[in-house]
Protein backbone atom coordinates (compact mmCIF):
# COMPACT_ATOMS: atom_id res chain seq x y z
CA UNK A 1 0.00 0.00 0.00
CA UNK A 2 1.57 3.32 -1.09
CA UNK A 3 1.48 6.55 0.97
CA UNK A 4 -1.44 7.95 -1.04
CA UNK A 5 -3.54 4.85 -0.39
CA UNK A 6 -2.66 4.87 3.29
CA UNK A 7 -3.69 8.53 3.54
CA UNK A 8 -7.01 7.81 1.80
CA UNK A 9 -7.66 4.81 4.07
CA UNK A 10 -6.90 6.76 7.22
CA UNK A 11 -8.99 9.71 6.07
CA UNK A 12 -11.90 7.41 5.39
CA UNK A 13 -11.54 5.81 8.82
CA UNK A 14 -11.58 9.23 10.50
CA UNK A 15 -14.71 10.19 8.56
CA UNK A 16 -16.44 7.00 9.74
CA UNK A 17 -15.51 7.73 13.35
CA UNK A 18 -16.72 11.31 13.14
CA UNK A 19 -19.94 10.27 11.46
CA UNK A 20 -20.61 7.68 14.15
CA UNK A 21 -19.96 10.25 16.87
CA UNK A 22 -22.23 12.85 15.27
CA UNK A 23 -24.94 10.24 14.78
CA UNK A 24 -24.76 9.35 18.46
CA UNK A 25 -24.93 13.02 19.43
CA UNK A 26 -27.88 13.63 17.14
CA UNK A 27 -29.70 10.83 18.95
CA UNK A 28 -28.68 12.29 22.32
CA UNK A 29 -26.92 9.10 23.33
CA UNK A 30 -23.20 9.19 24.00
CA UNK A 31 -21.90 6.22 26.00
CA UNK A 32 -20.17 7.23 29.23
CA UNK A 33 -17.65 5.27 31.22
CA UNK A 34 -16.66 4.93 34.85
CA UNK A 35 -19.03 4.97 37.81
CA UNK A 36 -19.70 8.71 37.49
CA UNK A 37 -20.29 8.52 33.75
CA UNK A 38 -22.59 5.53 33.96
CA UNK A 39 -24.53 7.20 36.77
CA UNK A 40 -25.09 10.30 34.63
CA UNK A 41 -26.11 8.12 31.71
CA UNK A 42 -28.64 6.21 33.79
CA UNK A 43 -30.10 9.32 35.42
CA UNK A 44 -30.27 11.10 32.06
CA UNK A 45 -32.35 8.29 30.54
CA UNK A 46 -34.55 8.08 33.63
CA UNK A 47 -35.23 11.81 33.79
CA UNK A 48 -36.49 11.85 30.21
CA UNK A 49 -39.62 10.11 31.43
CA UNK A 50 -41.56 8.49 28.62
CA UNK A 51 -38.93 9.69 26.16
CA UNK A 52 -36.19 7.83 27.99
CA UNK A 53 -35.03 4.26 27.60
CA UNK A 54 -35.60 2.56 30.97
CA UNK A 55 -33.66 -0.52 29.86
CA UNK A 56 -30.58 1.65 29.28
CA UNK A 57 -31.19 3.46 32.55
CA UNK A 58 -31.42 0.17 34.44
CA UNK A 59 -28.32 -1.29 32.76
CA UNK A 60 -26.26 1.80 33.61
CA UNK A 61 -27.50 2.08 37.19
CA UNK A 62 -27.11 -1.65 37.84
CA UNK A 63 -23.47 -1.29 36.84
CA UNK A 64 -23.06 1.65 39.22
CA UNK A 65 -24.60 -0.04 42.26
CA UNK A 66 -22.63 -3.23 41.62
CA UNK A 67 -19.43 -1.19 41.95
CA UNK A 68 -20.50 1.42 44.50
CA UNK A 69 -24.00 1.06 45.98
CA UNK A 70 -23.57 4.27 47.98
CA UNK A 71 -22.80 6.41 44.92
CA UNK A 72 -25.10 9.43 45.09
CA UNK A 73 -28.74 8.38 44.62
CA UNK A 74 -28.00 5.42 42.36
CA UNK A 75 -30.02 2.91 44.41
CA UNK A 76 -33.07 5.19 44.51
CA UNK A 77 -32.95 5.88 40.78
CA UNK A 78 -32.50 2.17 40.06
CA UNK A 79 -35.47 1.31 42.28
CA UNK A 80 -37.57 3.95 40.55
CA UNK A 81 -36.53 2.67 37.13
CA UNK A 82 -37.55 -0.86 38.14
CA UNK A 83 -40.87 0.55 39.33
CA UNK A 84 -41.48 2.25 35.99
CA UNK A 85 -40.81 -1.04 34.20
CA UNK A 86 -43.29 -2.83 36.44
CA UNK A 87 -40.55 -4.88 38.10
CA UNK A 88 -42.03 -4.36 41.53
CA UNK A 89 -40.20 -7.14 43.39
CA UNK A 90 -36.87 -5.77 42.14
CA UNK A 91 -37.94 -2.23 43.03
CA UNK A 92 -38.95 -3.36 46.51
CA UNK A 93 -35.56 -4.99 47.17
CA UNK A 94 -33.49 -2.09 45.83
CA UNK A 95 -35.49 0.65 47.54
CA UNK A 96 -35.02 -1.07 50.88
CA UNK A 97 -31.28 -0.95 50.23
CA UNK A 98 -31.55 2.73 49.33
CA UNK A 99 -33.24 3.48 52.64
CA UNK A 100 -30.61 1.50 54.52
CA UNK A 101 -28.08 3.95 53.04
CA UNK A 102 -30.22 7.07 53.61
CA UNK A 103 -33.33 6.74 55.76
CA UNK A 104 -34.20 10.40 55.01
CA UNK A 105 -34.62 9.83 51.26
CA UNK A 106 -38.19 10.94 50.65
CA UNK A 107 -38.21 9.79 47.03
CA UNK A 108 -37.21 6.28 48.07
CA UNK A 109 -39.94 6.20 50.76
CA UNK A 110 -42.61 7.40 48.34
CA UNK A 111 -41.63 4.94 45.63
CA UNK A 112 -41.35 2.11 48.17
CA UNK A 113 -44.87 2.90 49.37
CA UNK A 114 -46.21 2.80 45.83
CA UNK A 115 -44.37 -0.46 45.20
CA UNK A 116 -45.81 -2.03 48.33
CA UNK A 117 -49.32 -1.03 47.29
CA UNK A 118 -48.81 -2.63 43.89
CA UNK A 119 -47.57 -5.77 45.65
CA UNK A 120 -50.73 -5.69 47.80
CA UNK A 121 -48.77 -4.92 50.95
CA UNK A 122 -51.38 -2.28 51.58
CA UNK A 123 -50.89 -1.45 55.27
CA UNK A 124 -47.09 -1.26 54.93
CA UNK A 125 -47.46 0.77 51.75
CA UNK A 126 -49.66 3.33 53.48
CA UNK A 127 -47.16 3.66 56.33
CA UNK A 128 -44.24 4.10 53.91
CA UNK A 129 -46.15 6.79 52.03
CA UNK A 130 -46.97 8.61 55.26
CA UNK A 131 -43.28 8.68 56.12
CA UNK A 132 -42.33 9.84 52.63
CA UNK A 133 -44.97 12.57 52.61
CA UNK A 134 -43.81 13.82 56.03
CA UNK A 135 -40.20 14.03 54.82
CA UNK A 136 -41.21 15.62 51.50
CA UNK A 137 -43.24 18.28 53.28
CA UNK A 138 -40.09 19.31 55.17
CA UNK A 139 -37.61 19.35 52.29
CA UNK A 140 -39.61 20.35 49.19
CA UNK A 141 -39.05 24.04 49.81
CA UNK A 142 -36.77 26.73 48.40
CA UNK A 143 -33.20 25.45 48.60
CA UNK A 144 -34.15 21.84 47.81
CA UNK A 145 -31.17 20.20 46.07
CA UNK A 146 -29.44 23.59 46.26
CA UNK A 147 -31.99 25.28 43.98
CA UNK A 148 -32.71 28.81 45.21
CA UNK A 149 -36.37 28.55 44.19
CA UNK A 150 -38.44 25.39 44.14
CA UNK A 151 -41.99 24.80 42.95
CA UNK A 152 -42.74 28.50 42.53
CA UNK A 153 -46.20 27.74 41.12
CA UNK A 154 -47.10 25.52 44.06
CA UNK A 155 -48.14 22.60 41.83
CA UNK A 156 -46.00 20.07 43.67
CA UNK A 157 -47.20 21.23 47.07
CA UNK A 158 -50.82 20.93 45.93
CA UNK A 159 -50.26 17.40 44.65
CA UNK A 160 -48.44 16.50 47.87
CA UNK A 161 -51.40 17.72 49.93
CA UNK A 162 -53.73 15.66 47.74
CA UNK A 163 -51.66 12.51 48.31
CA UNK A 164 -51.55 13.21 52.06
CA UNK A 165 -55.34 13.55 52.13
CA UNK A 166 -55.89 10.32 50.20
CA UNK A 167 -53.44 8.39 52.38
CA UNK A 168 -55.46 9.28 55.48
CA UNK A 169 -58.36 7.33 53.98
CA UNK A 170 -56.27 4.16 53.85
CA UNK A 171 -56.30 1.30 51.38
CA UNK A 172 -59.90 2.05 50.33
CA UNK A 173 -58.41 4.83 48.18
CA UNK A 174 -55.59 2.64 46.91
CA UNK A 175 -56.03 3.30 43.20
CA UNK A 176 -56.39 7.05 43.68
CA UNK A 177 -53.35 7.09 45.97
CA UNK A 178 -51.24 5.32 43.36
CA UNK A 179 -52.46 7.55 40.54
CA UNK A 180 -51.93 10.81 42.41
CA UNK A 181 -48.57 9.85 43.90
CA UNK A 182 -47.29 8.64 40.54
CA UNK A 183 -48.24 12.07 39.19
CA UNK A 184 -46.58 13.74 42.18
CA UNK A 185 -43.25 12.03 41.47
CA UNK A 186 -43.52 12.97 37.79
CA UNK A 187 -44.05 16.60 38.79
CA UNK A 188 -40.94 16.50 40.98
CA UNK A 189 -38.93 15.09 38.07
CA UNK A 190 -40.27 17.80 35.75
CA UNK A 191 -39.30 20.49 38.25
CA UNK A 192 -35.85 18.95 38.63
CA UNK A 193 -35.38 19.01 34.86
CA UNK A 194 -36.57 22.62 34.69
CA UNK A 195 -34.19 23.67 37.47
CA UNK A 196 -31.22 21.91 35.90
CA UNK A 197 -31.88 23.45 32.50
CA UNK A 198 -32.36 26.90 34.01
CA UNK A 199 -29.15 26.58 36.01
CA UNK A 200 -27.24 25.51 32.89
CA UNK A 201 -28.55 28.47 30.91
CA UNK A 202 -27.83 30.91 33.73
CA UNK A 203 -24.27 29.63 34.08
CA UNK A 204 -23.56 29.80 30.35
CA UNK A 205 -21.19 32.74 29.52
CA UNK A 206 -22.56 35.40 27.21
CA UNK A 207 -19.35 35.89 25.22
CA UNK A 208 -16.46 33.53 24.72
CA UNK A 209 -15.11 31.31 27.44
CA UNK A 210 -15.50 32.07 31.15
Amino acid sequence: MNSSSRFTYRSGFVVILLTSFLFACSNHYVPRFGVGGRYLEGVDQFMRGRGGDMDKAIAALEEVVSKDPTYKNSLTYLGRAYYRKGRYQDAFAVLQRALAVDKEDEMAWLTLGLTQLRLNQNDKGIESLKGGITLANKVWVDGYHNYIYWDTRGIIRASLRRSAFLVTKGADEKENIIQNTDRLLALVDDEENFQKNTRTQNERPLYGNP
